[in-house]
């Protein structure tokens, strides 16, 4: 019989650094309640999403209010997880000493080209129970954003989509403002 190996948040760390991971450097792996997670490497309309993303999150968010960190983890201790969105907008400090934990978040966005499932459902409900407030996946097929607000242990009380022709807003930033018209034009 064979068990799986239930891995904490902090020997997740002793691992990084005593170099257990080095050898598997072309490999992207994160930390969700306790496993370590292989995760698919980026396609190319996923990569496409992730630079347009990125490009409106370092030009429109106040200057020196934000951080954009770009598929780097956060923390999420007491759930055993380190999962690496794809976009993360935290606040602006060196996180040198440790990776941002939920009440250092603004908003977090994943970009799901085959990872829609996953991203709005145990991803969602891991962003929720770990308190982070503002959550979008960007649904590359369906031309549109969930939204994830409200968070709560058991999942998000707040979920909507917005579509072509929508804007969206960060909750912490309402006069920054996403045109979707602009994110999904080709």
């Amino acid at each position: 019989m064979s068990v799986a190996l239930h891995i904490t948040y902090d020997d997740y760390l002793h691992m990084i650094d005593a170099g257990a991971f080095d050898t598997m450097r072309d490999k992207r792996i994160e930390l969700i309640h306790g496993e370590l997670r292989e995760m698919s490497p980026p396609g190319e309309p996923h990569s496409e999403f992730i630079s347009r993303v990125t490009h409106w999150s370092v030009l429109e968010p106040p200057r020196n209010r934000v951080k954009v960190r770009v598929q780097d983890p956060i923390a999420i201790p007491g759930l055993d997880s380190a999962p690496q969105p794809d976009i993360v907008w935290a606040k602006p400090k060196n996180y040198g000493d440790h990776f941002p934990q939920p009440d250092e978040v603004f908003l977090v966005i994943e970009v799901a080209d085959s990872s829609l499932r996953y991203d709005c459902g145990e991803k969602a409900d891991l962003y929720a129970a770990g308190g982070i407030k503002d959550y979008w996946v960007v649904d590359v097929a369906a031309k549109l954003v969930h939204i994830f607000r409200q968070p709560q242990k058991d999942g998000f009380t707040q979920r909507s989509t917005a579509k072509l022709g929508e804007q969206i807003r960060p909750l912490a930033f309402p006069d920054v403002v996403l045109d979707l018209a602009e994110l999904f034009a080709s």
